[in-house]
């Protein structure tokens, strides 16, 4: 029989603990970054394995650790266990480091006495996000740089360059290429507007700042990422991923459907996937089977449709939502892996266009003047 995982602290309390993890991934924290985080995992999972009890173990990690903010929640932990109170009763106070994924796994460690496997779980999962964040950043890292250093350096070419040859090109105007009078004009506009170019562009990205941080422009740009083509594609992945994660890990440590899809909630950052999770949680309340929340919407891939169906009708649903996650996680890192390598010569076949109109609408004019000139 499933465990099922109370709140801690009242409704109350939890409903406040969510408002103010809502900002938190399940992966990131605020202040303590990720990678000292997977410093404790391993760490406390190791001392346990050694035979050390909860509390000593804690005491050596704040000694070891060199993270000041760490080292004081350590202490904190270690301070709330020599007082009575369970691991994730400590863990909860905490929410900028540890979610509600966390301390509801770490519960059911508890009550099934076997935290330390909870533990090399959450460990497995922080490594498996490590590495999807570092081939994200890998995949996007040069594309970004070509686009900065193309805008600097046509900037560059336009505020310092085109001036010079100005003066020389207005005697034979009327035969200028089009696309020397359109640069001309623009350099003129970057030198004596370059103020307020700057200023609307902060004021648009201010505004636009402000419209994404709005309910309205949250649900907007979610449901973008969700219905645009490509961007669906890349971002239905990742929410099924972070779900199918959760869901896997909950249901083989004992959590059950309903709080496991709630912790699935909590780790995608997604409104509209959002709702498709209390769909779910509303189906399986009202004795639906999971699948048949999977089977009525139309974003959710075939092959998860009937996966979820397989893993409910052979009672193996936590291994199924691994596998399913295993899946994606490849196949996200192989359309990173192909982004990376196709926008390559896309970028540099866009700056050689760039580059090349910029020299042909300097290089025509001097010829005509030299031209006239003989």
């Amino acid at each position: 029989m499933a465990l099922e995982i109370q709140p801690l602290n009242g409704s109350e309390n939890t409903n406040h603990q969510n408002d103010k993890i809502k900002s938190i991934t399940f992966w990131g924290g605020k202040k303590i970054a990720q990678k000292d985080r997977m410093f404790f995992l391993e760490q406390l999972a190791l001392m346990l394995e050694t035979g050390s009890d909860l509390h000593s173990s804690l005491n050596v990690l704040g000694k070891q650790t060199s993270h000041p903010e760490l080292k004081r929640v350590i202490h904190e932990l270690a301070e709330d266990i020599s007082e009575g109170q369970s691991f994730s009763s400590a863990l909860v106070k905490h929410p900028q480091v540890f979610s509600n994924t966390y301390v509801s796994l770490i519960a059911a460690g508890e009550s099934g006495g076997y935290i330390r496997r909870i533990l090399e779980h959450l460990l497995e999962m922080e490594k498996q996000q490590a590495e999807f964040n570092s081939t994200l950043a890998s995949a996007m890292a040069y594309p970004i740089f070509l686009m900065v250093f193309s805008t600097a350096m046509v900037t560059f070419i336009l505020a310092v360059v085109f001036p010079k040859f100005s003066a020389l090109f207005i005697s034979i105007q009327n035969q200028l290429p089009v696309t020397t009078l359109f640069l001309m004009s623009l350099s003129q506009l970057i030198i004596h507007y370059w103020w307020a170019i700057l200023g609307v562009s902060a004021g648009f990205m201010m505004l636009f700042w402000l419209w994404a941080k709005s309910e309205t422009g949250i649900r907007s740009l979610d449901m973008i990422k969700l219905k645009l083509p490509g961007l669906k594609n890349l971002f239905l992945k990742i929410y099924l991923i972070q779900t199918m994660r959760v869901l896997g890990l909950s249901l083989a440590n004992g959590v059950s459907l309903i709080e496991a899809l709630n912790l699935a909630k909590d780790v995608v950052k997604n409104q509209i996937f959002h709702d498709f999770i209390d769909q779910l949680s509303l189906d399986v309340t009202a004795g639906r089977t999971l699948a048949s929340g999977f089977k009525t919407t139309s974003f959710i891939p075939p092959i998860v449709k009937q996966m979820i169906a397989t893993g409910e009708e052979t009672g193996n649903l936590a291994l199924v939502t691994t596998r399913i996650a295993d899946y994606f996680q490849q196949e996200l890192e192989k359309i990173l892996k192909f982004i990376s390598k196709a926008i390559e010569p896309i970028m540099l076949l866009v700056m050689g266009v760039i580059v090349g109109l910029l020299v042909s609408s300097l290089i025509l004019p001097i010829f005509k003047l030299s031209r006239a000139v003989h």
